[in-house]
């Protein structure tokens, strides 16, 4: 699939960044958490992305060394691609990174430190432990529309299958993470999953 001719006006980007702003408030599981959301901005309300653009700059992030939110920077890499030039791709990549980096930033920064100073506080502990499963349900819808870009829903069911056995791993053993790292890596390789 081609990508898509888009004109971007100033207050275009604007609407970007100030949605980027929006969502970094919102990624209390990191960056990641919000796709689902970025999803329905840039894919299906804007069409500045096709499917198959935003599932690779995810994909392409997550292979690459280094921080998890650099899916973001493709994102705008991409838009700005998409609107036809190198230097709207720069632009794309600044206002998408400001955009999801200075929110979260300064919020944690503050609330690093009073959460330290208050740690004993009953509603200080009651929050670390309610947010636990806001932050599990963006992850699942994240994966969500991930899996089912392709529309094969049912055609991947081992897939699925692998994922949940993975998450029940991960949650009743002690066993490391590499290893099931590994194992998925192998029924990959054997072209079972």
């Amino acid at each position: 699939m081609s990508a898509p001719q888009i004109v971007l006006s100033w207050s275009d980007w604007l609407s970007l960044f100030g949605h980027y702003l929006m969502l970094s408030l919102m990624s209390v599981g990191g960056a990641i958490s919000t796709t689902s959301e970025m999803h329905r901005y840039l894919v299906e309300q804007h069409h500045w992305l096709t499917q198959a653009q935003f599932n690779d700059t995810i994909a392409l992030a997550q292979a690459a060394p280094g921080p998890n939110v650099l899916f973001v920077a493709l994102m705008g890499w991409q838009v700005g691609m998409n609107a036809g030039s190198t230097g709207a791709a720069f632009l794309g990549v600044a206002v998408t990174m400001l955009g999801i980096l200075i929110p979260s930033t300064v919020l944690t920064y503050f609330a690093a430190q009073w959460g330290h100073r208050n740690r004993d506080l009953r509603a200080v502990r009651a929050f670390k432990q309610g947010m636990a499963p806001v932050v599990i349900a963006l992850l699942l819808s994240t994966s969500w529309i991930l899996g089912s870009a392709g529309g094969r829903l049912a055609a991947d069911w081992p897939l699925w299958l692998l994922a949940v056995a993975s998450a029940v791993l991960i949650w009743r053993t002690r066993l490391h993470l590499l290893w099931i790292l590994a194992g998925g890596a192998v029924l990959g390789w054997l072209q079972l999953v």
